[in-house]
């Protein structure tokens, strides 16, 4: 049967940031429900934030899409152009290639989740706007270093 049964589908938690940047995103949590349907051409999760919590640093992808949609709560959106409440029912795409770092932040009291669906590439880079850093994806690795490719040293947390 195509229906999900969210109730089978586990939540991870955690971050393949380095220390200490894996602190920041700290009460987020996802489901994997693309894996769980068998889809391979995309990927769809459910996240759920809570209260304090960010879906990632701000970030924008070379070669992968994304798209979310807000299924529960108020998230605000940060991107290069300021903050956006997004409640139930709002959407917001960020095309590969715009370099619109994003992230998004549960500032409320209770609980958010979005569906973020994005597009699977063998290989990616990503980069990070508020921190010199970038990370290059491949072979079922994460590889982070400074933005021009040399080693990240002493990572550490953008200032708000």
């Amino acid at each position: 049967m195509p229906k999900i049964d969210l109730s089978s589908v586990p939540a991870r938690t955690g971050s393949t940031y380095p220390a200490p940047l894996d602190k920041a995103v700290e009460g987020r949590s996802s489901q994997r429900l693309g894996d769980a349907a068998g889809i391979t051409q995309f990927g769809a999760n459910l996240v759920t934030l809570a209260p304090g919590a960010l879906s990632s640093l701000r970030h924008w992808h070379e070669n992968q899409d994304e798209f979310v949609v807000v299924t529960a709560g108020t998230c605000t959106l940060v991107d290069d152009q300021g903050e956006t409440e997004l409640t139930p029912g709002d959407c917001a795409a960020f095309p590969a290639g715009d370099a619109n770092g994003h992230h998004l932040i549960n500032r409320g009291d209770t609980p958010a989740s979005f569906v973020v669906i994005g597009t699977r590439t063998a290989a990616e880079v990503a980069h990070y706007s508020d921190l010199d850093m970038k990370v290059t994806i491949g072979d079922g690795t994460y590889r982070f270093t400074q933005g021009d490719g040399s080693p990240l040293i002493d990572p550490k947390l953008p200032k708000d």
